[in-house]
């Protein structure tokens, strides 16, 4: 154990384990990123005299006063509602370290480790380590709804090892999705678990894990939708929109880009949901049909502005990204203008990282070039070098020096390369 933990150990009489994902991620050899513990055996009184500072609400949860990581005490918990208030907290002394364990998720999480370095596994999670099993503990594991999301976000982590989620575990998700329970998680909740979600190595197996027990269709029923959706063929040689989406995901995973990219991925074609059948499959006009559901999504989950701005402005326009190479110079400096990157060119990278997992997330292309970026690049450096002062403005009004100014970047664009002469 840790010095730490040997110190925190001696100073609970050996009543303080670590528990949870830093004895799973020791297990299988992962580096262990945080660590939890929890105390046996005494009460929140106990625990302010010896120096930790209290920042539960629902139940006691304490900093160590030296390491800051933190302490809970063991307790169990009981359903009497709907919702992640909706329970029964109990953590008296006498609650037991397999009575916490208990209360668990999955049995590779419901581990622990006493300070003489001892593993402790009432409910089998070794064997499922060495099994690459994905198996609830007991059957309360529904009586929080976001256990769904949990245990499809742990297969997507934990793809890349091979794990699974154990059919019987699989059976009571569906019977979570089937209750309505999902229908009283809290918006904050779900958008953390479907950030994290996206976030791992495989967010294709997210999508597939929420998928396969239903509550895909429950929580982002406009990405379920485009399961199924066909595309042309000589385009998406995986045809399937729904397919294309978990393929951009991981495209998007492979090159570690950061969450609000991988979230306008997940959305970029919502539009070829609402495509009618007799525009399909070639889904003109799919960009601005999307962006009505890109905000409702964004509303239901109260997501982050950051990722609102960007999911709307890839949906918009990324097949105009696409296009960038063969547009006009003028149409360039339009694509510049309608993505707000003149004003805000911060919003580049992450806006070309976005269309580039949408282009090469297809059958076949996963491994091809994406000019169109180093293009765009260089095309918003070209149009914010032309400077109003340095174009001899004087006498001109407003609207005039608008399109003197507008005028001078389209000849900058153009000068990038002698395709773009041309106008």
């Amino acid at each position: 154990m840790t010095g730490t933990g040997r110190a925190a150990g001696a100073a609970m009489e050996q009543s303080v384990y670590l528990v949870g994902g830093a004895v799973r991620d020791e297990l299988l050899g992962l580096p262990v990123k945080e660590r939890d513990w929890v105390v046996i055996g005494a009460s929140p009184e106990l625990m302010l005299q010896r120096g930790y500072r209290q920042v539960g609400v629902s139940f006691p949860v304490f900093l160590h006063p030296d390491t800051h990581e933190e302490y809970a005490l063991a307790r169990t918990e009981r359903k009497q509602g709907h919702g992640y208030h909706g329970f029964a907290v109990d953590f008296h002394p006498g609650v037991t370290l397999e009575q916490d364990l208990a209360r668990r998720d999955l049995t590779i999480n419901a581990l622990a480790r006493s300070e003489a370095g001892v593993i402790i596994d009432p409910y089998g999670g070794r064997a499922d380590l060495e099994a690459r099993i994905l198996r609830h503990v007991s059957p309360a594991f529904a009586e929080d709804p976001l256990r769904v999301l949990r245990a499809a976000r742990f297969a997507a982590r934990f793809a890349p090892l091979g794990f699974r989620v154990h059919p019987q575990t699989m059976e009571l998700m569906q019977q979570i999705t089937r209750s309505g329970e999902l229908q009283h998680l809290v918006a904050e909740r779900s958008w953390n678990e479907i950030q994290s979600g996206l976030a791992t190595p495989r967010p294709s197996v997210f999508l597939q894990v929420l998928r396969d027990c239903g509550a895909l269709a429950v929580l982002l029923p406009e990405v379920d939708v485009l399961f199924g959706v066909p595309q042309p063929e000589r385009y998406h040689p995986e045809i399937d929109t729904g397919v294309h989406i978990q393929m951009a995901l991981d495209v998007a995973a492979a090159r570690d880009r950061p969450g609000e990219v991988l979230f306008a991925v997940l959305l970029h074609d919502l539009g070829k949901g609402l495509t009618a059948p007799a525009d399909g499959p070639s889904h003109r006009g799919h960009e601005a049909r999307g962006l009505e559901p890109v905000l409702a999504v964004c509303e239901r989950l109260r997501v982050p502005g950051l990722y609102r701005e960007l999911a709307l402005s890839v949906c918009a326009l990324h097949l105009r990204c696409h296009g960038v190479l063969s547009l006009r110079p003028a149409r360039v400096l339009a694509l510049l203008e309608a993505a707000d990157l003149l004003r805000r060119p911060e919003r580049l990278v992450p806006f070309i990282q976005a269309c580039e997992a949408d282009y090469l997330g297809r059958r076949g292309f996963e491994q091809r070039p994406y000019p169109q970026g180093e293009m765009l690049q260089h095309a918003l450096a070209a149009a914010r070098s032309v400077r109003a002062s340095s174009l001899g403005l004087e006498g001109l009004s407003g609207p005039a020096i608008g399109e003197q100014l507008r005028r001078a970047r389209i000849e900058a664009i153009a000068a990038l390369t002698p395709q773009h002469h041309k106008r």
